[in-house]
């Protein structure tokens, strides 16, 4: 199983449409996910449209037992492949600015205890993805304790490149003090206007700050996101010219997530063969 934090230190640049893109791109390729709604605006829930649970994170993070954390998972309404460990407001609540190591493992214990959840036959997740708030309390810490690796996300913007570096330095701090097995898989650009030329600039800085970090897919700025993330659906089944740029996007930018995670790992994942980035 990897865990990959999706993270910003700067709200509205798109990080839960990463992680939702993502998601839908590991559907695709038959990936069972679980995406765990951290932020308390409850976006990637909304969006993944699961039924009523008896308990949600903010209950896992205030009590990771195995059945507070089976009732607050429930399947999404995209496929049979993902599951949603709901998200409540009550997280809001719940993200101290600084809490203290045992509350920071929390997280950790609970995704540690999602064998044991497993019906006959049902099989492991292959993939969790963390969508973070963006803030650096209990929540996104949380999450960087747990990850294997944080996928960085960012737009082309001033105040986002500033975002991307402060969300890198989180990262590191908690590599060195926390998780040392934690590593940065990479910068993620998105809501690029090809032609703009602000846009172009911010990218080169980008680059110049992280180097190879910076992915080499970047997810263009289409309506078709929003449309899609609106009608609870897929962006790879939403069939608009603009969805199909963004998914093939996304297969690439997944593709990429899943070879990253798995350099130096002692423990190999056996990712289905399916590299094509096509529908």
């Amino acid at each position: 199983m990897q865990t990959v934090a999706v993270l910003s230190l700067k709200g509205g640049v798109g990080k839960t449409t990463v992680a939702l893109g993502l998601a839908s791109a590991a559907l695709r390729r038959g990936i069972r996910t679980l995406v765990v709604d951290l932020d308390p605006q409850c976006n990637a829930t909304s969006t993944l449209d699961p039924g009523e649970t008896e308990a949600t994170l903010a209950d896992v993070l205030e009590t990771p037992r195995p059945a507070v954390l089976r009732a607050a998972i429930a399947p999404s309404a995209w496929g049979e492949e993902v599951d949603v460990m709901v998200g409540s407001e009550d997280l809001e609540s719940l993200n101290d600015p600084d809490p203290g190591m045992r509350r920071l493992e929390k997280l950790g214990r609970a995704l540690a205890e999602l064998g044991t959840l497993l019906a006959e036959g049902e099989l492991p997740y292959q993939l969790v993805l963390l969508d973070c708030p963006p803030s650096l309390g209990r929540l996104t810490r949380s999450a960087l304790v747990a990850a294997d690796g944080a996928l960085l996300v960012t737009e082309p913007t001033m105040y986002a490149v500033s975002g991307a570096q402060r969300a890198f330095e989180a990262v590191e701090d908690t590599r060195r003090e926390q998780n040392p097995n934690l590593v940065t898989l990479g910068v993620v650009v998105n809501k690029v206007r090809t032609h703009s030329y602000e846009h172009q600039f911010r990218i080169a800085e980008l680059r110049e700050s992280f180097g190879t970090l910076v992915m080499p897919v970047a997810l263009p700025d289409r309506l078709a996101v929003q449309q899609a993330q609106g009608a609870c659906t897929p962006i790879h089944h939403w069939h608009t010219p603009g969805a199909r740029e963004v998914a093939l996007a996304f297969n690439l930018l997944l593709a990429r997530v899943l070879r990253t995670s798995g350099r130096g790992r002692h423990q190999a994942i056996a990712w289905p063969d399916d590299d094509d980035p096509g529908e």
